[in-house]
Parts: C-alpha cells; structure tokens; sequence
C-alpha cells in the first residue's frame, strides 16, 4: 500500500485544491452578485441624489422668486403709506382750509347783520328826526300814509357747524 498512499496523497491534496477552488468560486460568484447588488443600489443612490439636487435648486429658484416677490411688496407697502399720509395730511389741510372759510363767512355774515341792524338804527334816528322837524314846523307828515315801516325781521342765522376732523376721514382698511 506504500505506492498508493502517495497516489492517494496527491488525489486528496488535488481533491483539497479543487474544493478550495470551488469555494472560492463560490466566493468570487457570490462577491460578484454583492457588488452588482450594491452597484444598482449605487445608481440608485445617484439618481436619488440627482433627484434631489434638481429639486433643491429648483426650491432655491423658488424661494428666490418669493424673496423677489415679498421686496417688490415690501417697497409697494411702504409707497402705499407715504401716500396714505400724504392723503391724510392733504385732507387735514383741506378740513382746515374749510373750516377757516366757513369761520370767513360766519364773520362776513355777522358783520352784515351788525350793518345791517345799524342801518336800521340810523333809520329810525332819521325818521325820528323828520317827524320833530315836522311837528316843529307844524308842516302834515308826508310820509304818515304812504311810509310803511316793514317790520324787523331776524334773519335766519344758518349756523354752520364745525366739522370734527375724524369725521369724513379716509378709511384706510
């Protein structure tokens, strides 16, 4: 059995290899399929992260244009408050340039009544006047039957009220 025991040795040692070969092969097939597995998880990955970076920039787009959009506001606001002042302003300018025109015409208008009530006293004076004259020169009245004294009326003052500012304001809501 001497001479087979090396036959023997070598078809175990080569039987060994070839197991060995085969488990490496299985190995290798095995690491092979791994590394397809994680090169499709990798395309994966990057499609994702193109996805991802396509849609980042489109929302920096975005949010760029909403930034654009809230200035571009921001600025109508404030023109809009300069002129809401502006109209306020010009409205307390006209509420008082009225108010001192309807003091005008109360003053015009008592000045005419106090005109008015003097001439009337100077009348009398004068009709006065015209009748001692006559009863001194013992001359008949002319005037007695066709002189009516029209009776004194009080004019009507229309009294024209003073405006609160706030009324008739601008209601800027």
């Amino acid at each position: 059995m001497a001479p087979s025991a090396p036959h023997t040795r070598a078809a175990a040692a080569l039987r060994m290899k070839q197991i060995s070969l085969d488990n490496q092969d299985r190995t290798i097939r095995r690491l092979r399929a791994q590394l397809a597995t994680e090169r499709r998880g990798l395309a994966v990955t990057k499609k994702e992260l193109e996805e991802t970076r396509v849609a980042l920039e489109t929302s920096h787009k975005v949010i760029a244009g909403l930034t654009e959009i809230g200035l571009s506001m921001s600025k109508k606001i404030e023109r809009m408050k300069v002129k809401k002042q502006q109209v306020r302003s010009n409205h307390v300018e006209c509420h008082q340039k009225f108010q001192a025109r309807i003091h005008e015409a109360e003053d015009s208008m008592q000045a005419q009544h106090l005109l008015i009530e003097a001439l009337v006293d100077e009348k009398d004076s004068l009709l006065q006047t015209i009748h001692g004259l006559q009863e001194a020169n013992n001359a008949p009245a002319p005037l007695d039957g066709d002189w009516e004294e029209e009776p004194e009326e009080e004019p009507e003052e229309e009294e024209i009220e003073d405006i609160p500012l706030g009324v008739g304001e601008i209601d800027d809501e």
